[in-house]
Parts: structure tokens; C-alpha cells; sequence
């Protein structure tokens, strides 16, 4: 009786170890990796196409991706469970975290990287030109949205929903240039290598270049989130931003091969092809990077809670790098 009752016991206690990490019942784990087909997610293109995450992560464990739009998708699928940890721009993380405060930021991955370009036809020529236009952006409360308002600040002007008079329409950054083209929208504010694109196949005009956007060379564009419950497993944490590092080190050190990474794997993932000039073009406006401006990031959120985005600007706690110190 005892000899079963010990079985028993045991049998419960190795089913929720294997339960807590995730395991299937061979010990195999599955890793959903989030991004987006953009070369401000040129950091985690690196990492899949290099094998980086493969190596760190070993062979009992299953890669698998999922790309997305815009950041308010990548949040909802995080929230969903179907992506536990990638890279999404902070405006979409701290948006979801003050209502769900169960994600963390837990590693810079590309400073810059978004620029504020005009259409042919809309008439703008500097940033106050924008009074009473439309401007594209990748989703409402995007990373890009917030720089804009910031930008907006600077020039007396409030979006429409603030009551001022500029428009915001959101669009995937890859369709932004048919947008340009039927002369649907006036300017778009988005990231690169779509900024570069409206510029040399659409007619688009830069109002202001990465350097000037927003907080310009400190404007965090895209960090690396993921859910507590992947954060239990601290191997896996560890794991992932050791893959990390190591493709932002590979992309400092190898521009150009990093570069070529980027524009198969677009291709394959958006039929957008892109050519090596104006990928580089688009790369030298941008800093990859694992360090985080926490002071850029509450600033962030301070806007967001005045566009009535989120009801709080209180994101203690969001920001974690005690896994990438490690």
C-alpha cells in the first residue's frame, strides 16, 4: 500500500514539473518567436537565419515563428500564448502591459530605424504642413504613432482624436506605398526599410530623417518582450538573449552579409523585393542595439496615456534586464 501510494505521489509530482516548463511528455518544449518583416526586427532575422536560436535553445527544443503586422497584433498574440517571447516596438508592450501587467522588456534590439516621409501629391513639405492632412501609421498606439505625436507636439499639433486636426490611418508599413501612389494618404510615419521604399518607388519626400523623429537617435524603436510564464524558465530566457547577442554582434561585425539575411528572408515571408542599395540606405538609419532608455520608454508612455491609449503611465516593473546582465 505505501510502495503504491509513493508511486502515486511521484507520478503527480514529475507531471507538474513537466507541466511548469512546458514539456510534452518526451521532455520536448516548443518556442513561439514573434517578430515582425521589417529590418527594425533585423536582430531576430539574424538570429533564425544564422541558427542562433537553434544552437542556444539545443535540440529538445522546437523553434517556431510567427510574424506579424503591427505591434498590437504581436501583443494579442503574446496574450494568447501563441508567441512567448520576440521583438515588438515599446509603445504596443506598454500599452498592453498597464492593463495586463504579465510581459516584460527584457532587451533593446534596434535604436532609430523610423522616419516621417511625405506623398507627391499631399502638399507637406515640413512637419507643420501636416495641419489637416492624413498620416499612415502601422496601427493605432504603434511605436511609430507615439514618435509622431511627439513630433506633433513640436509644431502645435494634436491628432484628431485629441481634437486637433491630423488624421492617423492605420496600414501595414508594406502597403503604405500603393497608399502613396493612389494619393490615399499624405504622409506615412514608419520604419525602415519602408521609409526608404516610399522614397525611391513611391515619389515620397523625408520630412524627417531617424536622427530627427521623435527623440531621434534615442527613439527606442524595437525591444525584445516576453510573458512571465516564459520567464519561469530561466534557462530559456537566458537562451534566447544569448541568441540575441550574439546577432547583434554578428550584424555589427558583418553589415553587409547581415543585410543579404534580411532581404531573402523579407522576400520569402512578403513577395517585397527589395534591393541592396536601399536596404543599406535604410540600415545606416538605424543602431542595433541591446541596451534600453528607460527615461524614452516613460516618456512613451506618458504620451500614450494623454492619447487616452492606456489609463495609467505607470510602468514599473515592465522593464526587467536582470536575465540580460546574467
Amino acid at each position: 500500500m505505501k510502495k503504491s501510494l509513493i508511486m502515486a505521489l511521484l507520478t503527480v509530482l514529475v507531471a507538474g514539473i513537466l507541466s511548469a516548463c512546458g514539456s510534452s511528455a518526451s521532455g520536448s518544449k516548443t518556442v513561439k518567436i514573434g517578430y515582425f518583416p521589417n529590418l527594425t526586427h533585423i536582430a531576430t532575422i539574424v538570429a533564425l537565419e544564422n541558427g542562433y536560436f537553434a544552437e542556444e535553445f539545443g535540440d529538445d527544443v522546437k523553434i517556431e515563428t510567427k510574424t506579424v503586422s503591427n505591434g498590437g497584433l504581436f501583443m494579442e498574440a503574446m496574450t494568447t500564448k501563441s508567441i512567448d517571447v520576440g521583438t515588438v516596438g515599446p509603445g504596443p508592450l506598454l500599452n498592453f502591459y498597464v492593463k495586463n501587467p504579465t510581459f516584460r522588456l527584457i532587451s533593446g534590439a534596434v535604436n532609430g530605424g523610423a522616419v516621417l516621409v511625405a506623398s507627391e501629391g499631399g502638399g507637406v513639405s515640413k512637419l507643420a504642413d501636416l495641419d489637416g492632412k492624413k498620416v499612415a501609421i502601422p496601427v493605432i498606439g504603434s511605436t511609430q504613432d507615439v514618435m509622431l505625436r511627439k513630433a506633433l507636439k513640436e509644431v502645435n499639433l494634436e491628432t484628431t482624436s485629441n481634437g486637433g486636426t491630423v488624421e492617423l490611418f492605420a496600414a501595414a508599413p508594406a502597403d503604405t506605398a500603393t497608399l502613396f501612389v493612389q494619393n490615399s494618404v499624405d504622409a506615412a510615419a514608419t520604419q525602415e526599410p519602408w521609409g526608404n521604399i516610399l522614397e525611391t518607388q513611391a515619389n515620397g519626400k523625408l520630412i524627417l530623417d531617424w536622427d530627427e523623429f521623435a527623440w531621434g537617435k534615442e527613439s527606442t524603436n524595437t525591444v525584445v518582450a516576453a510573458s512571465d510564464e516564459f520567464l519561469k524558465n530561466k534557462e530559456f530566457a537566458k537562451a534566447y538573449l544569448k541568441a540575441h547577442k550574439r546577432a547583434v554582434e554578428f550584424i555589427r561585425q558583418n553589415p553587409e552579409e547581415a543585410q543579404d539575411l534580411v532581404i531573402q528572408h523579407i522576400k520569402e515571408l512578403t513577395g517585397k523585393e527589395i534591393n541592396k542599395e536601399e536596404t543599406a540606405a535604410a540600415f545606416a538609419k538605424l543602431e542595433v542595439t541591446t541596451q534600453v532608455n528607460e527615461k524614452v520608454i516613460q516618456e512613451m508612455a506618458d504620451i500614450s496615456k494623454e492619447a487616452g491609449y492606456v489609463p495609467s503611465s505607470d510602468i514599473k516593473g515592465m522593464i526587467d534586464l536582470s536575465y540580460l546582465k546574467e
